[in-house]
């Protein structure tokens, strides 16, 4: 009997390249090419999806348009004039499965610190190389007039009078377009609570603290000031009164790392619990400070997420630059983390066609299954992909197994372990 043959059209996008003037088009008869570590190909049928909505298009400056010749089977590159690179980067909750394809020209800029997806069109639909990897919601903004956002942060500022917590997130939410902000001044999802204005790392992608001579400058400002546990708590406290399942994390991406002020995070917790506190309280964090993991579960942290380009020391470290610690210390934390009765997620900063590499892979996994960690946060790695590739050059990723292959082998050795973006809502959180 022969099998059934499949109907669903096969999905074969165009190149997309911009003018010199910054107009889109797509090519007449060059496909769309993609890139996973350097290596080019064209994409895989299972990882292409229409372009989410929320996504936001980039101009590549100083890099060059790749397709494929569908006849030649040859690599073509649009000259200077009309054939400037464009990407995409996703909007929340998407992870991407490769990046896009271009030259780079002498004298390009470095990129910002963003992500840069493949992207391409066909029959009228502009397509990414992504998986949607968390349905939650909480990210979207697109829905909601600006006004709102607006008054919402008035209100909190009108609430909480010479809070200057309250203060800086408002500017986080209305300067830097903040979605942890934003959703603080709407009084729904997952509040920011910035607490650190010191870091015992030296990211190679840190959003809010780069060197003069990195060639890019970082997405927004570190907190300058220490907060009262007192100004944290009463933050904590009104939104727990407009959120029915709320979240609160402490370590932003306005600040360095949260655990140099564990006894800070610690106090404030225990007084928000003390004052009634509800929700699920969770600290964002490099994971380095082992010691501090039984303080603060015990003033009434549930979850902590542990930030992790890698489960390699050596991979791990070429990123982090960590100051007085490593990544064994890294480990030691979750492990410790898990014994006094926290949930522990990674914030996994996915690199396509390197941490999708197998032996990438085989070491997250024996991680994975050596602490019994709880929950993974799919993140793309916000960085110039080329930057990314020469910080791990010499670094061996093993061949590239793709990212749904990348998630289902994991969780197949790993039954209990969840996928995700945001930070997970914990029930019966504080109850301890």
């Amino acid at each position: 009997m022969q099998g059934r043959m499949s109907t669903k059209p096969r999905i074969e996008p165009y190149m997309v390249f911009a003018d010199a003037k910054g107009n889109i088009y797509d090519h007449p008869e060059l496909l769309m090419l993609c890139s996973r570590a350097g290596e080019l190909s064209t994409p895989r049928p299972d990882e292409l999806i229409p372009l989410p909505e929320g996504s936001e298009f980039f101009l590549l400056p100083g890099r060059a348009a790749l397709g494929l010749d569908p006849e030649t089977g040859r690599v073509e590159e649009l000259d200077e004039a009309d054939g400037l690179a464009v990407a995409v980067f996703a909007s929340p909750a998407h992870t991407l499965s490769a990046t896009a394809a271009y030259r780079t020209r002498p004298g390009a800029p470095v990129l910002p610190l963003f992500a840069y997806g493949a992207l391409g069109f066909f029959e009228g639909r502009f397509y990414i190389c992504a998986k949607r990897v968390d349905q939650d919601r909480r990210q979207e903004f697109g829905h909601i007039p600006c006004e709102r956002i607006e008054n919402g942060a008035r209100k909190l500022l009108a609430d909480l009078p010479g809070n200057r917590l309250a203060r800086h997130l408002t500017s986080c939410a209305l300067t830097y377009g903040c979605p942890a902000a934003r959703n603080l001044a709407l009084g729904r999802f997952e509040a920011p609570l910035p607490t650190s204005r010191v870091c015992n790392a030296r990211c190679v992608g840190c959003i809010s603290l780069q060197p003069e001579d990195s060639g890019f400058p970082s997405t927004q400002n570190r907190i300058t000031f220490k907060p009262s546990q007192k100004e944290i708590a009463d933050i904590m406290l009104r939104h727990q009164s407009k959120e029915k399942r709320p979240i609160f994390s402490y370590g932003q991406g306005c600040e360095g790392e949260p655990l140099t002020e564990a006894p800070l995070i610690a106090a404030a917790t225990a007084r928000f619990r003390k004052a009634g506190g509800r929700g699920t309280v969770n600290v964002n964090t490099n994971a380095s400070l082992t010691d501090a993991m039984p303080r603060i579960a015990e003033a009434g942290v549930d979850s902590i997420r542990v930030s992790l380009n890698s489960a390699r020391k050596q991979t791990y470290e070429a990123y982090y630059r960590p100051n007085g610690y490593g990544f064994e210390d890294v480990k030691k934390s979750i492990l410790a983390a898990k014994a006094a009765g926290l949930f522990v997620s990674l914030n996994l900063l996915f690199l396509p066609g390197f941490t999708d590499g197998e032996n990438e892979w085989e070491a997250l996994n024996a991680l994975v299954a050596d602490t019994r960690l709880d929950f993974i946060q799919m993140r793309n790695l916000n960085l110039d992909p080329e930057l990314a590739l020469g910080v791990v050059a010499g670094i061996d990723p093993g061949p590239c197994m793709g990212l749904t292959n990348f998630m289902k082998r994991l969780g197949k050795q790993n039954p209990w372990l969840r996928f995700g973006y945001f930070n997970p809502y914990i029930e019966a959180a504080g109850e301890r």
